[in-house]
Protein backbone atom coordinates (compact mmCIF):
# COMPACT_ATOMS: atom_id res chain seq x y z
CA UNK A 1 0.00 0.00 0.00
CA UNK A 2 2.96 1.98 0.77
CA UNK A 3 4.66 1.80 -2.70
CA UNK A 4 0.58 2.77 -4.49
CA UNK A 5 0.74 6.22 -2.52
CA UNK A 6 4.35 6.78 -3.70
CA UNK A 7 3.70 6.38 -7.36
CA UNK A 8 0.50 8.72 -6.82
CA UNK A 9 2.46 11.29 -5.58
CA UNK A 10 4.63 10.82 -8.37
CA UNK A 11 2.50 11.35 -10.79
CA UNK A 12 0.22 14.12 -9.27
CA UNK A 13 3.55 15.68 -9.01
CA UNK A 14 4.33 15.60 -12.50
CA UNK A 15 1.09 16.71 -13.51
CA UNK A 16 1.00 19.72 -10.87
CA UNK A 17 4.38 21.31 -12.36
CA UNK A 18 3.84 24.57 -14.49
CA UNK A 19 5.58 24.89 -17.38
CA UNK A 20 6.75 28.74 -17.81
CA UNK A 21 8.24 28.38 -20.98
CA UNK A 22 6.10 30.14 -23.00
CA UNK A 23 5.32 32.56 -20.43
CA UNK A 24 9.26 33.62 -20.97
CA UNK A 25 8.82 33.58 -24.72
CA UNK A 26 6.13 36.17 -24.05
CA UNK A 27 8.60 38.44 -21.68
CA UNK A 28 11.56 38.52 -24.13
CA UNK A 29 9.03 39.18 -26.96
CA UNK A 30 7.97 42.47 -25.12
CA UNK A 31 11.44 42.81 -23.82
CA UNK A 32 12.70 43.15 -27.60
CA UNK A 33 10.26 45.16 -28.67
CA UNK A 34 10.41 47.79 -26.28
CA UNK A 35 14.22 47.66 -26.65
CA UNK A 36 14.00 48.07 -30.34
CA UNK A 37 10.82 50.91 -30.48
CA UNK A 38 12.27 53.00 -27.85
CA UNK A 39 14.01 56.29 -28.80
CA UNK A 40 16.65 57.48 -26.42
CA UNK A 41 17.12 61.03 -26.31
CA UNK A 42 20.77 61.97 -26.65
CA UNK A 43 22.71 64.96 -24.66
CA UNK A 44 24.24 67.76 -26.59
CA UNK A 45 27.15 67.61 -23.79
CA UNK A 46 27.64 70.85 -21.89
CA UNK A 47 24.98 71.49 -19.34
CA UNK A 48 23.17 74.85 -21.16
CA UNK A 49 21.43 77.76 -19.46
CA UNK A 50 18.44 78.35 -21.45
CA UNK A 51 16.43 81.24 -22.10
CA UNK A 52 13.39 82.27 -20.32
CA UNK A 53 10.39 82.98 -22.30
CA UNK A 54 6.42 82.87 -21.77
CA UNK A 55 5.53 81.21 -25.44
CA UNK A 56 6.38 77.59 -24.48
CA UNK A 57 5.23 74.82 -26.67
CA UNK A 58 6.45 71.26 -25.40
CA UNK A 59 8.64 69.02 -27.90
CA UNK A 60 8.73 65.65 -28.39
CA UNK A 61 11.95 63.23 -28.26
CA UNK A 62 14.07 64.64 -29.94
CA UNK A 63 16.01 63.63 -33.20
CA UNK A 64 19.06 66.10 -33.09
CA UNK A 65 20.56 68.04 -30.58
CA UNK A 66 22.73 71.12 -31.28
CA UNK A 67 24.04 73.24 -28.60
CA UNK A 68 26.19 76.31 -27.92
CA UNK A 69 27.77 76.85 -24.16
CA UNK A 70 28.26 79.95 -21.96
CA UNK A 71 32.00 80.12 -24.04
CA UNK A 72 30.36 79.99 -27.60
CA UNK A 73 31.46 76.33 -28.31
CA UNK A 74 29.34 74.24 -30.48
CA UNK A 75 28.77 70.58 -28.97
CA UNK A 76 26.52 68.03 -30.71
CA UNK A 77 26.75 64.16 -28.94
CA UNK A 78 28.80 65.36 -26.52
CA UNK A 79 31.52 66.04 -28.45
CA UNK A 80 33.01 69.87 -29.16
CA UNK A 81 33.04 70.96 -32.76
CA UNK A 82 33.89 73.79 -34.94
CA UNK A 83 31.04 75.50 -36.74
CA UNK A 84 32.79 74.20 -39.99
CA UNK A 85 31.85 70.67 -39.11
CA UNK A 86 28.14 71.75 -38.49
CA UNK A 87 26.79 70.81 -41.90
CA UNK A 88 29.01 67.15 -41.95
CA UNK A 89 27.63 66.54 -38.22
CA UNK A 90 23.85 67.81 -39.33
CA UNK A 91 24.04 65.05 -42.56
CA UNK A 92 25.98 62.36 -40.39
CA UNK A 93 23.37 62.47 -37.89
CA UNK A 94 20.50 62.57 -41.32
CA UNK A 95 21.52 59.17 -42.34
CA UNK A 96 20.22 57.50 -38.79
CA UNK A 97 17.57 59.54 -38.11
CA UNK A 98 16.07 61.15 -41.05
CA UNK A 99 12.69 62.03 -39.72
CA UNK A 100 14.08 63.74 -36.25
CA UNK A 101 13.24 67.08 -35.28
CA UNK A 102 16.80 68.99 -35.30
CA UNK A 103 16.77 71.10 -32.08
CA UNK A 104 19.24 74.04 -31.14
CA UNK A 105 19.96 74.56 -27.31
CA UNK A 106 21.88 78.28 -26.69
CA UNK A 107 23.02 79.23 -23.48
CA UNK A 108 21.97 82.71 -22.52
CA UNK A 109 25.15 84.08 -22.33
CA UNK A 110 26.54 82.86 -25.49
CA UNK A 111 27.18 84.90 -28.19
CA UNK A 112 24.35 85.87 -30.27
CA UNK A 113 26.69 86.20 -33.74
CA UNK A 114 27.42 82.53 -33.12
CA UNK A 115 23.93 81.32 -32.87
CA UNK A 116 23.02 83.24 -36.02
CA UNK A 117 25.75 81.56 -37.70
CA UNK A 118 25.32 78.02 -36.68
CA UNK A 119 21.32 78.61 -37.47
CA UNK A 120 22.83 79.72 -41.30
CA UNK A 121 24.51 76.38 -41.40
CA UNK A 122 21.68 74.36 -40.73
CA UNK A 123 19.29 75.94 -42.82
CA UNK A 124 21.55 75.26 -45.56
CA UNK A 125 22.36 71.64 -45.07
CA UNK A 126 18.68 70.71 -43.61
CA UNK A 127 15.97 73.24 -44.71
CA UNK A 128 13.38 70.47 -45.33
CA UNK A 129 12.59 71.57 -41.34
CA UNK A 130 12.66 74.65 -39.28
CA UNK A 131 15.36 75.18 -36.61
CA UNK A 132 13.90 75.00 -33.26
CA UNK A 133 15.73 76.76 -30.35
CA UNK A 134 15.09 75.21 -26.65
CA UNK A 135 14.00 77.28 -24.38
CA UNK A 136 13.34 77.36 -20.65
CA UNK A 137 9.72 78.26 -19.13
CA UNK A 138 9.60 81.11 -16.48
Amino acid sequence: MARRNRGLAAESSAEDDVNLTPMLDVVFILLIFFIVTAQFIREPGPEINRVAVENLRAQNPLGILIAIDENSEIWINKNQIELEEVGFKIRELREDNPKGKLVLQADDAAEAGVLIDVIEVINREDGQSPVEVSTMEE
